[in-house]
């Protein structure tokens, strides 16, 4: 019991160091990842330092490369600390491997030494000569099968368990110099880190002289902004609108064909009881049949010889019923708000959240979601309704998802914009110099649909959006990373 309960610790810590691997590389794609997005931003740095003079996109630039910085030396503390867990994990590993060897051992030399005691063949075969039986007899040679069978297994388990040992030392080495190679990284990004911090400071002190400047630029920025989130809410609301009465018409129609289906079998219900009825109606003429000559007045089910009422068949009843109008109970739609169609491709847009394209294919957020302060006039807050994407010279504009174009529209300060519909869920590409899609068009994902143009600055960026219904969303959380 012992053995196997060391044994299935063994595989479930294997188990656990493979998931802590798969961790590991997820780490080390991350960081690769930071790196290459901290090298953008450095060439898009270099290319603001050629002018002298401190600007607000030199400003965002060291800013979101600080912000990629610090990303990074938080993921590399992350890989140290699985590396840890790695080395703790692999060390009782080994601790436990060692332990079961002992036992191997000494449970092999009992058996060598009980074999040495009893190594003369006239033991062995006095041991089969001495059975009480035939079938005694051939219980004992099987009985000495398995006995040397059980030390050759022996042997075999003590040279896997040392083979085991020697493989989780080799990588319990590799796992430690691993960390002391992330250890030095980690050391050099925190002295960039430093320097690029100071650097900051020095461009957000030298930009704090330009207080005028600054403000009137914040103002106008500020009315784009504010025009620009007017304009996306009313086109918005009127698509949500547009929608529940497309679907609502959708249900309107479904329901119409369904009361037509109803009444047609209601119909077919009367023609063929109807049908019925006439052919047991009694023919007039004939002894015990009733004249066809009864008055408007008479009851149709009385009895022509005695005046009595005939008592109400079957058939009567049911033609009775289905003559009846029948009241048609339709279930209220679950969501009268979109078409099946529109509910199929929110749920696709939704169920791929952190896995959508930029809507660039190169570049870095420059500008984050929500509302904070401004970088230099920390008194003034900023509001940002998506994220800025800087981005190279004339870069294509791209869809990040299935939809449809609801609007296309120019707005002074923030250029052409485009609203794509996605269901119940809308994307907003801001900024753009010129545009390759109208009202209208179908567009599918990394599809170009615009070109990105230049701020007051010269930079190039995109303001790009997300919307569930009027609600505004983090485009962080929805964009790979």
């Amino acid at each position: 019991m012992r053995l196997v309960a060391i044994l299935v610790f063994i595989v479930l810590s294997i188990n656990a160091s493979a998931q802590g691997g798969s961790s590991r590389d997820e780490l080390e794609k991350r960081r690769l990842s930071i790196l290459e997005s901290i090298k953008q931003t450095e060439a898009e740095l270099a290319a603001t330092r050629e002018n002298k003079q401190a600007t607000m996109s030199q400003l965002r630039a060291l800013q979101a490369k600080l912000n990629e910085r610090q990303r990074l030396v938080g993921n590399i503390s992350a890989e140290i600390n699985a590396i840890n867990s790695n080395i703790q994990l692999s060390s009782t590993e080994i601790a436990h491997l060692k332990k079961n060897l002992d036992v191997l051992k000494v449970r092999y030399a009992q058996s060598v030494r009980y074999a040495y005691s009893n190594r003369s063949s006239y033991n062995m075969i006095a041991f089969l000569f001495s059975a009480k039986d035939f079938n005694d007899a051939i219980r004992r040679a099987k009985y000495l099968k398995k006995y040397n069978d059980y030390r050759k297994d022996q042997v075999a388990q003590i040279h896997v368990t040392r083979g085991q040992i020697e493989k989780k030392i080799t990588e319990l080495n590799s796992e430690r110099q691993q960390k002391d190679v992330l250890f030095k990284e980690q050391d050099e990004q925190k002295k960039l880190l430093q320097r690029e911090t100071s650097e900051t400071n020095q461009v957000v002190n030298e930009l704090k002289g330009r207080e005028k400047d600054l403000t009137a630029q914040i103002a106008k920025n500020r009315k784009a902004t504010k025009q620009l989130d007017k304009t996306i809410n009313e086109m918005i609301r009127r698509e949500i609108e547009l929608a529940r009465k497309k679907a609502e018409e959708e249900q309107r129609k479904k329901d119409e064909e369904e009361r037509k289906r109803i009444a047609a079998a209601a119909s077919q219900n009367t023609v063929r009881f109807g049908t019925s009825e006439a052919a047991n109606t009694p023919i007039a003429g004939k002894p015990g049949t009733i004249s066809s000559s009864t008055t408007s007045g008479s009851n149709p089910n009385a009895n022509a010889n005695t005046g009595t009422s005939k008592p109400a068949t079957n058939n009567d009843a049911v033609a009775a019923n289905v003559n009846q109008p029948r009241t048609v109970v339709r279930k209220p739609s679950v969501n009268l708000s979109l078409t099946p169609e529109a509910a199929a491709l929110a749920s696709n847009f939704e169920s791929n959240r952190g896995r959508l394209p930029w809507p660039v294919e190169k570049g870095f957020i420059s500008g984050r979601f929500g509302r904070h302060p401004h970088p230099v006039e920390t008194k003034v807050m900023i509001d940002n309704y998506g994220v800025n994407i800087r981005t190279d010279d004339n870069a294509i504009a791209r869809a990040v998802f299935d939809g449809t174009v609801a609007n296309v529209f120019y707005i002074s300060g923030a250029g052409w914009n485009i609203l794509v519909t996605h269901g119940n869920y809308f994307t907003v590409y801001s900024g753009l110099q010129s545009t390759k899609v109208k009202k209208g068009d179908n567009v599918h994902t990394k599809q170009a649909i615009g070109v990105v143009g230049a701020n007051d600055e010269g930079d190039n960026v995109i303001n790009f959006q997300v919307w569930k219904g009027a609600s505004k969303m983090d485009p962080e959380g929805w964009i790979a990373r």
